[in-house]
């Protein structure tokens, strides 16, 4: 399995708290001089990630093979792009992703079966560290329960099935190399980003860099 040096995930079912968490981390860096920190996010802001979130949002539809495919094609963009993950990698910087190759195994593996997804994301390098947010769907279900709009897999069948196969996939991943922590995420939002920063604190980028904390 070939990693991305300076690149860490964050993964996790609906309502789990990723994007929340992303927003601490940024603005832990604020005070922070070295490493750069570059945070980021799939679907991308580009045109074929705003054409996903149209779908996710069931504005419009497609078929769930035609989404599995736009992601791919969105991920190949963020990764290799003039201003991709590896473009930043490359510079020394420490990147961090809400979501990755890892959902689409996750989520599309549920909805299309395992081997389109892993086809399509076979040739996407796997980031130095994945941090899983670990919920009970339940909870999951009841954190975005008052959002004034729902996803097409925001309910808890289909996010009991999320957690399952994440933590089979998981297992999988850390068996071949991948290096994987595990975030109990229904804590309080600042205990959790407590945690994320004790485990992206220990990155090796830390090490090469004179940090002000």
């Amino acid at each position: 399995m070939e990693f991305i040096p300076n690149f860490a995930v964050f993964e996790g079912g609906d309502g789990s708290g990723t994007t929340t968490q992303i927003s601490k981390l940024t603005e832990r860096f604020k005070n922070i001089k070295k490493p750069i920190f570059f945070p980021t996010f799939e679907p991308t802001d580009e045109k074929t990630g705003r054409l996903i979130r149209a779908i996710l949002k069931k504005e419009t539809t497609l078929e769930p093979e035609t989404l599995c495919f736009l992601f791919a094609a969105d991920r190949n963009e963020h990764l290799y792009g003039q201003d991709g993950i590896l473009a930043h990698t490359k510079r020394n910087e420490l990147v961090v992703s809400d979501r990755y190759a890892l959902s689409s195994l996750v989520y599309q593996g549920i909805e299309c079966g395992d081997e389109l997804p892993q086809a399509l994301n076979s040739r996407f390098p796997a980031p130095e560290l994945t941090i899983f947010f670990d919920l009970n769907p339940e909870i999951a279900i009841k954190r975005i329960k008052d959002r004034s709009s729902h996803e097409i897999y925001e309910y808890l069948d289909f996010q009991a099935k999320v957690r399952e196969k994440y933590i089979y996939l998981l297992k999988t991943y850390s068996e071949a190399g991948g290096k994987v922590e595990i975030i109990d995420a229904s804590g309080h939002v600042q205990e959790v980003a407590d945690q994320v920063w004790s485990i992206i604190s220990q990155m090796p980028i830390f090490k090469h860099s004179e940090n002000t904390l």
